[in-house]
């Protein structure tokens, strides 16, 4: 009994989302990668996996973008895809390359649904095309008479993915593919500020709370903010308005190190009640952090000393410290692993 045009559109689509699923991982990271006259496109998946879309790996490699009627992207012999299958490469072929011949499935920044190799198949494709170009050159030059008519026919039928792959290995030669992935999707540039973020973070955050055994914050520090607030200061008055924590965050914390106040708040997040478990300048490093901040209370007193109004000690803060460089050194919560 034969299957109704509609029932065999039903039964592809099952099979698509079968083999697509729901649960694909996303690039966090994609973009162009040109190598000479190819254009690939590149990405990166949250485990830091550097990928080529299948369908420019073919065409950087002259071949069709999508395999012949039949083969399909995910077809193997071997365990080899349809580019590599010719029993002619099959001696240029090293299990390493096998091993990144797997298919992955994956989809862009944008959700598009792409098929992609891992990067580092390209310069062993090229590998094993020049390998065997330079084969076939040793069999016209040395070879039987039969040998040189095969090894002839062999270099004009795969002339041009030779051609190709001769290209791309002299693109690839100044940088290894991997980094040129990185700096196509900018996954270079996001795991230096990681990293420098990184070396802050161990700098000024301690692992562990301090106990409590002084008042940080001298009491003439918030006499003479009431003051600029305009509100009534009581000596030895320890209970603040929640905007003093805003005000203190803003004019102390902020000072810090770019990603330091967002990383203690992380550490200590507030309770149901609105409350945190212990100061955030308890979580300061002995060394690097309780100094800076020390170094920065003095400022901000000095400042609200001279000034007459809320607006002067503002401006002038901002003078000294509102208009420094902030990098943008947190991570997006999608390249967290």
């Amino acid at each position: 009994m034969s299957l109704s045009t509609d029932r065999r559109k039903a039964i592809a689509k099952l099979a698509a989302e079968s083999r697509w699923g729901s649960d694909l991982p996303r690039a966090t990271h994609d973009g162009p990668l040109q190598i000479g006259d190819a254009v690939l496109v590149a990405a990166v998946l949250g485990n830091g996996k550097r990928l080529l879309s299948q369908g420019t790996v073919l065409q950087a490699i002259g071949r069709s973008r999508t395999p012949k009627a039949g083969t399909g992207g995910f077809t193997t012999v071997d365990e080899l895809p349809f580019f590599l299958q010719a029993e002619v490469l099959k001696p240029f072929i090293s299990e390493e390359l096998i091993m990144s011949t797997t298919p992955i499935l994956f989809r862009l920044k944008n959700g598009q649904r792409t098929v992609g190799y891992d990067a580092m198949l390209l310069p062993m494709i090229c590998e094993v095309y020049l390998k065997f170009r330079d084969h076939l050159n040793k069999q016209i030059a040395h070879g039987s008479i039969a040998e040189q008519n095969a090894a002839d026919g062999y270099m004009k039928r795969y002339k041009h993915i030779i051609e190709a792959c001769d290209r791309l290995t002299r693109g690839l030669a100044r940088r290894g593919i991997l980094a040129l992935v990185d700096d196509a999707t900018g996954y270079r540039d996001d795991q230096m500020r990681q990293e420098i973020y990184d070396r802050i973070i161990k700098a000024y955050v301690a692992p562990s709370l301090a106990p409590w055994v002084i008042q940080k914050f001298p009491h003439e520090f918030f006499r003479q903010a009431y003051r600029l607030l305009g509100w009534k200061y009581e000596p030895g008055q320890t209970k603040h308005s929640p905007y003093m924590g805003k005000f203190i965050n803003k004019f102390v914390f902020e000072a810090l190190p770019p990603g330091v106040l967002e990383e203690l708040k992380a550490r200590l997040p507030k309770n149901e009640h609105g409350h945190r478990r212990g100061h955030l300048w308890r979580l300061l490093t002995v060394d690097t952090g309780i100094p800076h901040l020390d170094r920065q209370l003095t400022a901000d007193l000095t400042l609200m000393q001279i000034a007459d109004t809320k607006q002067q000690f503002e401006e002038n803060w901002d003078k000294l410290f509102g208009k420094q460089q902030r990098l943008p050194l947190m991570m997006p919560k999608e390249l967290e692993t």
